[in-house]
């Protein structure tokens, strides 16, 4: 059974930064893609990041390219996404996501889900 857990979620400033973190267990996620979502209040669950277990290559949604970076230790099975210069419409419940296949930016790709980590910038 996948388990996935988020933390370092909080309140910060416009401008400020957050790192997420995504704890994995559960599985060897070698061949596993495993991707950051996020949904604001009366908003669809929208893509953010995801990132190739085995490769490390990465992809970013258009409106946090450069800003964001997800990234993966593999000796703590335990994915980041590095949020820098935050803007209040990055404000969102995070979610880390994994899948047992390469996959892309719809969230129905994703078999397992954590529980979500509040994310709130405020201006």
């Amino acid at each position: 059974q996948v388990q996935l857990v988020e933390s370092g979620g909080g309140l910060v400033q416009a401008g400020d930064s957050l790192r997420l973190s995504c704890a994995a267990s559960g599985r060897t996620f070698s061949r596993y893609t495993l991707g950051w979502f996020r949904q604001a209040p009366g908003k669809e669950r929208e893509f953010v990041a995801r990132i190739s277990w085995i490769s490390g290559r990465t992809f970013y949604a258009d409106s946090v390219k450069g800003r964001f970076t997800i990234s993966r230790d593999n000796a703590k099975n335990t994915v980041y996404l590095q949020m820098n210069s935050l803007k209040p419409e990055d404000t969102a419940v995070y979610y880390c996501a994994a899948s047992p296949s390469y996959s892309g930016t719809d969230y129905s790709e994703y078999n397992y889900w954590g529980q979500g980590t509040q994310v709130t910038v405020s201006s």
